[in-house]
């Protein structure tokens, strides 16, 4: 048995989020995958007979759960076109290594395993990107604004996602990572249900206050860390 989250929209269009346990299929093959997805959205429809389940990756059996994976789903900037596993991977600062924009030359897989080698010696301080500094806090706020921005731009892919409202993704694994597509996917949906979606994404700090509910102070209070030998880069911001 395992347990992994559901993340999906409530009767009042919150996104929410629901740790389930269900049957694991241990093994890399793609079809054990696929059973344990079918496990866990099973296990979950017992509870939730009602909701429309998707995957949201590249074990997906549904070729738009395939197609929003982050290492497929691509964000058009003013610097190219790229995917959100390579914006996010390159929009961490570090503090000896600073920024990692070079990172973009790379694959979303490339520039992951980078990332994962610089982890081993040095710290986190902040994200960058759309010529913003994002801070560590909280610990989903970068990587939800890049995905729902890119996948805003994609409207038919957008609207395919509007159609469901429980997401889940089966590499996922919340003892090791903080970030989800599936969870930016409940919370594009309950925006948009909502009738936020535009107000959120006008600017970061509209975001902030929508999603994460910050009050319009401790938006600006929400300070970021940016290591002083980089700081006089702040102004060749690489995004929109």
């Amino acid at each position: 048995m395992a347990k992994r989250p559901v993340f999906f929209v409530d009767k009042d269009n919150y996104f929410r989020q629901e740790n389930v346990d269900f049957k694991w299929y241990p093994g890399f093959a793609k079809s054990q995958k696929l059973k344990s997805i079918h496990s866990l959205h099973q296990a979950f429809l017992k509870h939730h007979p009602k909701s429309k389940m998707l995957e949201i990756s590249s074990a997906s059996p549904n070729l738009i759960g395939v197609q929003t994976s982050a290492f497929n789903l691509k964000v058009r900037t003013t610097h190219g076109e790229y995917t959100v596993e390579q914006l996010f991977q390159a929009g961490k600062v570090f503090k000896e290594h600073g920024n990692q924009e070079e990172l973009l030359r790379l694959s979303s897989n490339q520039a992951r395993r980078q990332i994962k080698a610089i982890n081993q010696n040095d710290q986190l301080v902040s994200f960058k990107g759309f010529k913003d500094y994002f801070p560590l806090e909280p610990k989903t706020y970068f990587y939800n604004w890049i995905y729902i921005c890119g996948l805003h731009q994609h409207k038919d892919i957008a609207q395919k996602i509007a159609q469901y409202n429980a997401f889940t993704d089966i590499y996922f694994n919340p003892v090791k990572s903080f970030n989800c597509q599936a969870q930016s996917c409940s919370i594009y949906v309950s925006l948009l249900r909502r009738g936020l979606l535009d107000e959120a994404l006008k600017n970061k700090r509209r975001f902030l206050e929508i999603v994460y509910g910050y009050t319009s102070q401790q938006a600006k209070n929400n300070k970021v860390q940016i290591p002083k030998h980089i700081q006089h880069n702040r102004q060749l911001g690489l995004f929109k």
